[in-house]
């Protein structure tokens, strides 16, 4: 069984479109087990795919397709820098897959944190247990994993009403001159290339990232910045709109080495759900943001 809590819709978008960009299970997929009644939302069987969804949406799918993976328990060592019996914050490395995927079934950090915690939200699913919000492959830095649904659903609130401040450092491409870049500009899923997202006012979702020059060096900035949405690959997608895009990143830019992309989610801050506390971490640069360091 998979429960899926709908986040960062807008308006409405198609239930089997909504579950296929946050879930592993495909769109047609997602068609056969409508017509197995095995999808609902908010307790109502579904029975068409170009169903609607709204924010805050309970969507349940009672069966999985044999293909359906999930993820189990391997020994993988993480660096955990805070854990309550609630929650925990994680500074993932370079490399590492948040949740398995095609092509990613295993070596993900649901398999570190499935070895490393006892219990974890399920409001995810089999294969995103703890997953409140993603950040990619080869961005390194922090998030925060739930270990129970009260927890796990708190923190979506807070993400969903932009109370979880997230600041992250990239190196881009080129000399950003300018000390301050406001780019408010949507965001939408490339209809060619479907891994891809794009600046576009069809069929999307406003972004708003703030954007701060902290260093040049050569023909390379260090750069802070501070989102006000969270939408897939924002940072990734602004930076490449304005011609600086991540130096490394080999979706928007150009792979320079194995490291991909220099981006780092360097500061987490929110109020903790449960015990009201300010929560506040910090996850150092990375060696890869070493060629910075002025000679």
């Amino acid at each position: 069984m998979i429960n899926l809590i709908t986040e960062n819709v807008e308006t409405k978008e198609r239930i089997d479109k909504y579950i296929s960009n946050n879930s592993n299970i495909s769109r047609n997929d997602i068609k056969t087990l409508i017509e197995m009644h095995a999808v609902s939302v908010n307790g109502i069987e579904v029975r068409k795919n170009k169903f609607n969804v709204k924010n805050g949406d309970l969507i349940n799918i009672s069966k999985l397709v044999q293909k359906e993976m999930s993820a189990k328990p391997e020994n993988i060592e993480i660096d955990v820098i805070f854990e309550d019996k609630y929650l925990a914050v994680i500074n993932k490395k370079s490399g590492m897959v948040v949740h398995p995927a095609p092509g990613h079934p295993g070596g993900t950090l649901v398999n570190a944190l499935l070895h490393r915690f006892k219990g974890l939200s399920n409001i995810n699913g089999d294969i995103r247990p703890g997953i409140v919000h993603r950040i990619d492959k080869d961005t390194s830095g922090l998030l925060v994993v739930a270990k129970e649904n009260q927890t796990h659903k708190a923190l979506a609130d807070l993400l969903r009403n932009h109370e979880i401040k997230r600041i992250y450092y990239a190196i881009v491409e080129g000399k950003m001159e300018n000390k301050i870049y406001h780019i408010n500009l949507p965001i939408a899923r490339d209809d060619i290339s479907r891994k891809k997202m794009i600046v576009s006012k069809h069929k999307s979702k406003n972004a708003v990232t703030h954007i701060y020059t902290e260093k040049i060096v050569g023909n390379k900035s260090l750069v802070r910045c501070e989102l006000e949405t969270g939408r897939t690959h924002q940072i990734r997608v602004h930076l490449n709109y304005i011609k600086h895009p991540v130096f490394g990143d080999p979706t928007y830019g150009s792979k320079v080495d194995d490291f991909g992309q220099r981006l780092h989610a360097y500061k987490l801050s929110f109020i903790h759900p449960i015990t009201k506390e300010k929560m506040y971490f910090e996850a150092p640069l990375p060696k890869e943001f070493d060629i910075m360091k002025q000679q």
